[in-house]
């Protein structure tokens, strides 16, 4: 079950490196432009930290540094592919729900958040494409020759 759950989907070359390009683009975006400014001031950042989920700041904050910077990691090399995607799923659906309270527009919008959201939701259905971890790992191989004995 684990190998059908990470294995990429025969995609045409072109989907195949359009997924790459998805998951390079908002992998490396999550992880330069959010998650690394919150790790290297984690001990600064964490008392003033929202608590959406009343676990602690300094629990909060610890849970959205491993979305933002481990899981967009996992999302750019294709490792684990959709259960990164779905690290990243739980933490923009409670940053956009809970902390910006869903709003669209306006002051405190959750417009990112949601347009995050929805990208890594089609990771997460879609899979990383072949060009990944994910294919060398689980991928089967349907060129390579049959171990088994006919007959």
């Amino acid at each position: 079950m684990i190998q059908t759950f990470f294995a990429p989907a025969k995609n045409s070359t072109s989907a195949n490196f359009a997924l790459l390009i998805l998951r390079l683009w908002i992998g490396v975006e999550m992880m330069v432009l959010h998650g690394v400014d919150k790790l290297m001031n984690f001990t600064t950042a964490s008392p003033d930290f929202p608590d959406p989920l009343g676990i602690g700041r300094t629990a909060s904050l610890t849970l959205v540094v491993f979305a933002e910077v481990f899981a967009s990691l996992l999302l750019v090399v294709g490792l684990f592919t959709r259960f990164a995607a779905l690290v990243l799923i739980i933490d923009m659906t409670v940053a956009f729900v809970l902390i910006h309270k869903g709003a669209l527009s306006g002051e405190h919008s959750g417009e990112l958040a949601f347009l995050y959201l929805l990208v890594y939701f089609v990771l997460f259905l879609a899979g990383p494409g072949r060009v990944s971890a994910d294919k060398i790992f689980f991928g089967k191989n349907p060129t390579a020759p049959s171990t088994e004995k006919k007959g």
